[in-house]
């Protein structure tokens, strides 16, 4: 997936690897997220195959730029990306559900000091979607009008995981008052 979350990023706009990495950590990154060393590589196998093309662009005192544009071909294979069916869900890895399935075997106060730690981390979370993800597509889209369809986009997904986190949330206060009343038993 690391191929189409960078060409749909090099659809909008030429960019190097490293502004490539700003862009992910600055939108996708909470639903897609990439190391540096994992864009250079992807992004090296892109232009090979003809999705991309890089030009070195020369800097006075500062290391050459490499910036990379899609292609035709590059371009054709991620709206056809975009428009196959996803047939499946995707599979989720959530640490503290698995921790809390075998939480009856620790000791109450152990569990509820993670909730409590957890609960904490999603409320920021959930104030980080609702004040800083939402500003920037904001002044993004006031600098770049033409993307206003997108920022649309852009603003669903970033609704979704404000939903997320209440929805976590929840989750973790029931648990807490699970913890509690197993606690009295």
């Amino acid at each position: 997936m690391l191929k189409y979350t960078l060409l749909g990023f090099l659809n909008y706009s030429p960019m190097t690897g490293y502004e490539l990495k700003q862009r992910i950590d600055r939108s996708t990154t909470h639903f897609w997220h990439a190391k540096l060393s994992q864009i250079y590589i992807t992004l090296k196998a892109l232009e090979e195959a003809g999705e991309v093309t890089s030009l070195i662009h020369e800097q006075q005192e500062r290391p050459d730029r490499r910036v990379y544009t899609i292609t035709l071909t590059g371009r054709t294979d991620f709206l056809s990306w975009l428009a196959e069916p996803y047939m499946s869900l995707s599979p989720k890895k959530e640490t503290l559900i698995l921790k809390m399935f075998f939480a009856a075997q620790a000791d109450p106060k152990q569990v509820l000091a993670q909730l409590q730690l957890q609960h904490d981390l999603h409320q920021k979370q959930l104030a980080y979607y609702r004040s800083g993800v939402g500003g920037f597509i904001e002044t993004y889209i006031q600098q770049h009008p033409q993307l206003a369809k997108d920022a649309r986009m852009w603003e669903a997904t970033r609704r979704f995981g404000e939903m997320y986190e209440e929805v976590y949330l929840r989750w973790i206060k029931e648990m807490m008052e699970e913890v509690n009343q197993g606690d009295e038993t």
